[in-house]
């Protein structure tokens, strides 16, 4: 969208929230980037230059606007709509790969060259991987400064820096202030809840509506991983330094995070999966202007705007989960997932509450009999075959899975039918245009409100709704009374 000058003018003149994280606006008379709903008087057009990436302003010598923030406002939702190399590398910086590996970790994750990597990356975003990690580190860097009593130190590692050096630096050139200067500048806030969290604010843009989201996380929630308590979903994490366990609260203009992590150095990819879970990054306004053209499906989204696709933040444990739940009811599927949880998770302690284990690794359940799965023979050869291809590899599911050819693997296993197919694309692969036309509550939904309801016929009738048939089904599932479409009052 950076490319289109008009277009971004427009936007940053009338302050539009709506193209935060699309792109940022460089004002070359002051050497500052901002988001284009910046609330400081507009400079002239002549002034403004714009940019696809924090990154890429940055190389220009532009510094992050003490104003408006930039580096806070939601991702672009570019890389969650597409899966080609460019969106799939921006899910694996976000991931904190770069950070770990390195770009040459990168580009073997994705199966590229070094070179093709950034090639594109620099083609598109106008900055290679390690000025968009970079970017990246100094992000969670300045929310930790501002919103934490972390020593600077601890700070700097645990937003990925190899020296404090090195972080003093980057804050400087892309904040122009200290860090010091910057905790000082910054409001002060309540303390957490419990010794040694973190309180964070993960940024969306509106309308988010949070029955469905929240409701289905909850619905199925796998006890001992994840629970609802004091009005927070809480659940496990398995991160690459350690676990954490992260409590997430619904509030009008963010969702409240509280993380407590074994390693500070998993910061950056624990948040990044929350608002992965979440669908936090989503472009509401554009799901919602497409689906509403249907005139059977408006009055659905013009009641309850702004509905996310519930998602998750282990794409393997959503495929076990996924297989558990063929066939059998909401409350069945988490019976089977506790009974795996209990005879092969990870222990952990929770002082807050109630979780007590870690979802078990491929690894772990690999290795599990057959003949102790209370599950039909079927079911346990899809389990564990499953399990088997996760464990050795031959099946990657993580973001930077390509979906189509991750959909081609899963259906070559055996009990891997449509649907279950189709629902690992939509909540762990994050398609947003998977579609689940044999699913007995869409179709009920589609007869209830006229449209086809066959699944060819359905299918058909869809085709109206892409790319983001994942969105039409939290719609059609919303018009049944299920606890999954609700969050406990």
């Amino acid at each position: 969208m950076h490319t289109d000058a008009e277009r971004c003018i427009r936007a940053v003149q009338s302050k539009d929230a709506r193209f935060d994280g699309w792109f940022y606006t460089a004002v070359l008379t002051t050497r500052i980037y901002c988001r284009p709903s910046c609330p400081v008087v507009p400079p002239k057009p002549e002034n403004m230059s714009f940019y696809p990436s924090a990154a890429a302003c940055q190389q220009e010598g532009f510094r992050a606007c003490k104003r408006c923030r930039p580096d806070s406002s939601p991702g672009s939702p570019e890389w969650n709509q597409r899966a080609d190399l460019v969106a799939r590398a921006m899910r694996l910086i976000g991931d904190g790969v770069v950070d770990r590996d390195g770009v040459p970790g990168l580009a073997t994750r994705l199966g590229y060259s070094t070179r093709q990597v950034e090639r594109q990356l620099l083609a598109e975003l106008g900055a290679g991987p390690l000025a968009l990690a970079r970017a990246q580190r100094a992000q969670t860097a300045r929310l930790l400064i501002e919103t934490t009593p972390l020593p600077m130190a601890d700070i700097a590692f645990a937003a990925g820096f190899a020296s404090i050096r090195t972080f003093n630096d980057t804050v400087r050139e892309v904040f122009a202030l200290a860090p010091g200067e910057l905790r000082d500048r910054a409001p002060k806030l309540p303390g957490t809840s419990a010794p040694g969290a973190l309180s964070l604010r993960l940024p969306f843009r509106t309308p988010l509506n949070p029955d469905n989201l929240f409701g289905h996380l909850i619905a199925t929630a796998v006890p001992g991983v994840e629970e609802w308590r004091d009005g927070a979903y809480r659940r496990t994490l398995r991160l690459p330094y350690g676990h954490g366990v992260v409590a997430l609260t619904p509030a009008p203009d963010h969702v409240a995070c509280r993380l407590s992590l074994t390693d500070m150095r998993d910061l950056t990819i624990a948040i990044s999966r929350c608002r992965r879970m979440l669908d936090l990054d989503a472009d509401p306004v554009a799901v919602d202007a497409q689906l509403s053209a249907d005139p059977l499906l408006a009055p659905l989204v013009a009641k309850a705007p702004g509905r996310r696709v519930p998602r998750t933040v282990d794409e393997a444990e959503f495929a076990v989960r996924a297989v558990l739940g063929q066939q059998v009811s909401t409350a069945a599927a988490r019976t089977h997932a506790a009974r795996l949880v209990a005879a092969h998770g990870e222990p952990v302690d929770d002082p807050e509450g109630g979780l007590t284990h870690l979802f078990p690794a491929p690894e772990a359940l690999a290795a599990l009999d057959p003949e102790a799965l209370a599950l039909p023979r079927s079911r346990r050869t899809t389990l564990t075959t499953l399990v088997r291809h996760l464990a050795d590899g031959s099946l990657q599911l993580g973001v930077e899975s390509g979906w189509e050819e991750a959909r081609a693997r899963l259906t070559e296993l055996p009990g891997f039918g449509p649907w279950t197919v189709e629902v690992i694309a939509m909540r762990a692969l994050g398609d947003p245009d998977a579609f689940l036309p044999t699913d007995l509550g869409i179709r009920r939904a589609a007869q209830e409100l006229g449209l086809p309801h066959t699944p060819a016929a359905l299918t058909g009738r869809s085709a109206a709704w892409r790319p983001w048939r994942a969105y039409a089904v939290q719609y059609l599932w919303a018009t049944d009374d299920h606890p999954i479409n609700r969050i406990p009052g």
